[in-house]
């Protein structure tokens, strides 16, 4: 089939401008909590972990093995994944006969967006999820439209890559099924074998992590309950959806919807009607299990191609370019909240904070790395031989190990379970709680809080910093009842 040349070219200037915009930003404020946790993690490989397959733990470990507490380093793959990103969806602009005009605008709307940059800033499992079901939905889409069942196998494997970093993947394949299958066009593809190999792949490559979950009593199962109890409800739903809308921006949330009408309608496009078919499954499927926004994010960039693809071909160059910069324009007013290009002392405080408060989390830390030291440094030297750090939260415990405040790091919080409890003869130990830490310790005396210079509201301001005897009874004894899942 013969359709539009890539737009190679600009589509490179918009990835170039994307990554080294990226590059430029990502060693400011900090590393973000679940970055320090993911670092510690793959250090200890395993098939699995309590929140989260293998692959993201990996990615951390080899980086910070390449580049010791390095956030550059670190945060590399994380910017090639939305570089990817953004190729997937121009491709995908291609196959619906985008031309030059409709490529730039996708590229444009999906690399400028506020959720794709903010993703690629940070070392996360919903950035290598973004780049995971967007590659299926147009592996998929390639497949149906130029007829190579074949590529049903790439596909497969990159849903299993994909379930090796997040177990939602899962409801893409699903959603990808119905979509196939509600549409006569393309409902054949489902009596080949191709498809069904295809599933076969993922889920053989699925199967260490699922033999993992089982051996540790199904721990996704715990945490996904805690994630539905924070965002369930009626409130949770409409936030789930109107998350859903705005994570590109608000405009380009009309674009993608554009994109959804136009696939249902149009006859020329009935051979990609299952990526529209798929978003609707997988928001019903969320709507009733309960979740968050970010989770439909990599079903929207095939969306917003279409959209694009649209938009652009009623419309002159100079509209093109006139509307591209609206809808850029309309998701830099978010990129204080999704990106450090402000002062940390700025952005604390701000509204934009209120937008997105998980940059907080990245602002503090070699601070109160130095408050623990402090009081590590105060211990007698007989003392630091045998004292141990323990923490309330994973946070707090990887960026004890990310800074090296001088002693054994352990928390019970998620995979820190598995990697304790300390030895018995561990004593004293400085403890770093939110509370008081009686009862789960003996003997504590309170030596600081936590604090920022940047006036950022953190979940660990006022944590306390606790000199401790010991566990009340044993480590061995009192482990299962310092250790918890939690999101």
């Amino acid at each position: 089939m013969t359709r539009p040349a890539y737009a190679a070219r600009e589509v490179g200037a918009v990835c170039a401008v994307l990554a080294a915009g990226l590059l430029a930003l990502s060693a400011r404020y900090g590393p973000h909590r679940d970055e320090l946790y993911f670092v510690v993690a793959g250090h200890h490989p395993a098939w699995g972990y309590p929140d989260q397959p293998a692959v993201t733990p990996l990615v951390a470990a080899l980086a910070d093995s390449i580049a010791p507490s390095h956030l550059v380093v670190l945060r590399a793959a994380s910017i090639l994944a939305v570089v990817g990103v953004v190729l997937l969806a121009v491709q995908q602009a291609r196959l619906l006969g985008a031309q030059r005009a409709g490529q730039v605008l996708t590229a444009a709307s999906v690399g400028f967006s506020a959720l794709v940059p903010g993703l690629g800033h940070l070392l996360s499992t919903a950035t290598f999820d973004l780049l995971a079901w967007t590659a299926v939905l147009v592996v998929v889409t390639q497949s149906l439209v130029d007829d190579r069942p074949r590529l049903w196998l790439l596909a497969g494997a990159i849903a299993g890559v994909g379930l090796n970093n997040k177990h939602a993947v899962a409801f893409c394949l699903l959603g990808v099924l119905v979509g196939v299958a509600v549409v006569r066009e393309t409902r054949a593809v489902l009596r080949t074998p191709w498809p069904w190999l295809a599933g076969l792949l993922a889920l053989a490559m699925w199967l260490p992590n699922l033999v993992w979950q089982a051996r540790h009593d199904w721990p996704v199962f715990a945490l996904s309950a805690d994630i539905a109890d924070e965002y369930g409800g009626v409130g949770g739903r409409i936030s789930m959806v109107l998350e859903a809308f705005i994570m590109f921006s608000p405009l380009i949330g009309i674009v993608w919807i554009l994109g959804i009408v136009q696939l249902l309608r149009r006859p020329e496009w009935v051979r990609t009607r299952p990526v529209a078919i798929a978003f609707l499954v997988v928001l019903a499927v969320f709507l009733v299990t309960g979740g968050k926004g970010y989770y439909l994010a990599g079903l929207v960039p095939p969306l917003i191609a279409a959209g694009c693809t649209v938009l652009a071909a009623s419309r002159s160059r100079r509209g093109v370019t006139r509307l591209g910069a609206v809808l850029v324009a309309s998701a830099a007013v978010a990129y204080p909240a999704v990106l450090p290009v402000l002062p940390a002392g700025t952005f604390a405080g701000s509204p934009w904070e209120q937008v997105n408060d998980d940059q907080l989390d990245t602002i503090g830390w070699p601070g109160y790395a130095d408050q623990v030291r402090a009081v590590v440094d105060g211990l007698s030297p007989e003392d630091r031989r045998t004292a141990v750090i323990f923490t309330g939260n994973y946070g707090e415990a990887g960026a004890m190990s990310w800074y090296d405040v001088g002693l054994p790091v352990y928390s019970g919080h998620n995979g820190y379970r598995a990697w304790g409890p300390p030895p018995d003869s561990a004593s004293p130990v400085v403890v770093v709680y939110q509370g008081s830490p009686a009862g789960d310790f003996e003997g504590c005396t309170l030596e600081a809080r936590l604090r920022n210079s940047a006036g950022a509201d953190n979940e660990e301001v006022g944590a306390g910093v606790w000199v401790c005897d010991g566990p009340a009874g044993s480590w061995s004894e009192a482990w299962p009842d310092l250790v918890h899942y939690d999101a």
